[in-house]
Order: structure tokens, then sequence, then C-alpha cells
């Protein structure tokens, strides 16, 4: 970066999930008192990005907690963020990212308008051409295992400047297939929080997750994208 330039919030977040190739997602049934636990093994796995749906009892307060917590070390992004409201709220409450499951251009607008990315949900070509003219900052393929890893060559064969993070049904054996495809970063709830194994291996789980998924990026990143 030339000398004096500051990089934005925007540009921060989206190197952070580039760089670690990661987006891992706090979903819960319930509210709890040790959100910042979970946060935590997440980042001491490697993350530096995190998202807690809205799905989530209480996900205002945790998102404000954990990004309070973490300031200038990781960023919280908020997931299915289904309208402008909701997106203006997430922002008041110190998040950092906005992700939803399909194109909604009112959100994308929303997190331009505050210098927020966001992460839009899109499958099919004609959907990622209209995240991005809203002015998505990637697009969230979902769900990721319909199409599979191949599918990401497939759109970026066709929009080259298009970033990719696709979600649902990414595991460790096929995530590196997923970067070589085209993808910049996987993401993923159930992929992170997997509660039965959470209870048998305690919390720790999380953090060898994270760990484990960013090694297999990492090696893939160093191997030539399989893009005609």
């Amino acid at each position: 970066m030339a000398d004096g330039y500051r990089e934005t919030l925007k540009e921060k977040v989206v190197r952070a999930t580039k760089e670690t190739g990661v987006l891992p997602c706090i979903k819960l049934h319930e509210k709890i008192d040790n959100v910042l636990e979970y946060a935590q093994a997440m980042y001491d796995g490697g993350a530096r990005v995190v998202e807690v749906t809205m799905t989530t009892p209480g996900v205002l307060e945790y998102i404000e907690a954990i990004a309070t917590h973490f300031e200038g070390r990781m960023y919280v992004a908020a997931g299915t963020v289904l309208d402008a409201t909701t997106a203006r709220e997430v922002i008041l409450h110190k998040g950092s990212l906005l992700v939803n499951p399909c194109v909604i251009p009112e959100v994308i607008e929303m997190g331009n308008r505050y210098g927020i990315p966001t992460y839009s949900g899109a499958f099919t070509a004609t959907e990622c051409f209209t995240a991005m003219k809203a002015g998505a900052s990637m697009c969230k393929i979902f769900p990721g295992k319909l199409g599979g890893p191949a599918y990401m060559t497939n759109l970026k064969m066709v929009f080259p400047e298009l970033d990719l993070i696709p979600s649902g049904g990414i595991t460790l054996d096929n995530a590196g297939e997923f970067i070589k495809c085209g993808a910049c970063a996987v993401s993923g709830a159930r992929t992170f929080m997997d509660m039965p194994k959470i209870e048998s291996n305690g919390i720790g789980w999380i953090t060898k997750q994270v760990s484990a998924f960013i090694e297999v990026i990492s090696e893939a990143k160093k191997e030539p994208l399989l893009i005609p």
C-alpha cells in the first residue's frame, strides 16, 4: 500500500477474511452466558472474522460484546440479515460485516452507506451479477454443497473479479477443492459449531477445527487455480 494510505474498515474485513480463508459462524438456539468463550476459541484457532446469526437469541448483545472484547483483533459479522433496519441495528452494535443467504439490495445499500461490507447470498450467475451490481463485497454461494467445488470455477470463468465464499456443506475434505476452484474463503455454522462434538471434546474442539481449516486452505492456496 502507498505511504500514508489508510485502509478502510471494509478493506480490513475483506482482507482478514481472505487471509485466514475462514468465516466461522456462531449459531445458537438459546441464550447463553459464555458466548465470548466460543468467540475466543475461534480466535485461538486463527479466525479474525466471526459471524453470529440473527436467528440466535441475544444476537445484538453478543455482537457488541465480542466486538468490544476483540476490538482491533477480530471483526464481527451478523448473519441472516434480511432487511435494512436490521442491518443498521447491527452496525449500531459494532458489527463490521453483514451476511445474508440471498440477494437483498437494501441490506447491501445500508452497509455501503456506513462503510460496512456485505457478503451477499447468491447462487446463480444472475444472482451473483445482481449482488455485484448492488455493491456487495463478496458473494456467499449458498448452499455451496449443491454446486460443489467445480461450480466455483464456472462462476469465476464469467466473473473473474468476483470474490466467492461458499457456505453450507463445506468440510475439511472438500474445503481445499473449493479454494483451488476459485473460492477465496469458506463459511459455515455446523462446520465450526458441531454441538455434540463440543459436548464430547470440550470447547477446544472449535479451536482445533478452525485451525485445521485454515491449514487446509493455506495449503490449497499454494496450488494453481483450476480455472481454464
